[in-house]
């Protein structure tokens, strides 16, 4: 079963209800150097969803002391393929391997600017 990582707006339980028609279950883990910033969402659906019009966006850093704190989420494939559908075309998914040595996909930042 895959593993998602959520930093933001996924960890909303009517996100989840919404995106996948149930509750998620998964654990605290940590991902470094990556950095947060926020990209405003214009996408009506993904608003009505999460009722954020600012969303977080992580970016590769390199830096070792840049961490993300989050949740790694037990998944189906099917629900990777909902998730591809509710984030917007600001973000890119990427498999990354975390802090407690587990793999998983997160969603990153498709275009980063300098």
């Amino acid at each position: 079963m895959p593993y998602l990582f959520s930093y933001g707006t996924l960890q909303k339980e009517k996100v989840q209800l919404e995106t996948f028609g149930r509750l998620l279950e998964g654990d605290e883990d940590t991902l470094t150097k990556y950095s947060l910033k926020m990209v405003e969402i214009k996408n009506p659906e993904v608003l009505r969803k999460s009722g954020e019009k600012f969303h977080p966006i992580i970016r590769y850093s390199g830096n070792d002391n840049d961490k993300i704190k989050g949740i790694l989420f037990k998944v189906s494939t099917a629900e990777i393929a909902k998730a591809d559908e509710y984030e917007v075309d600001d973000y890119k998914r990427i498999k990354v391997t975390f802090t407690s040595g587990k793999k998983g996909y997160i969603y990153v930042e498709r275009n980063p600017k300098s």
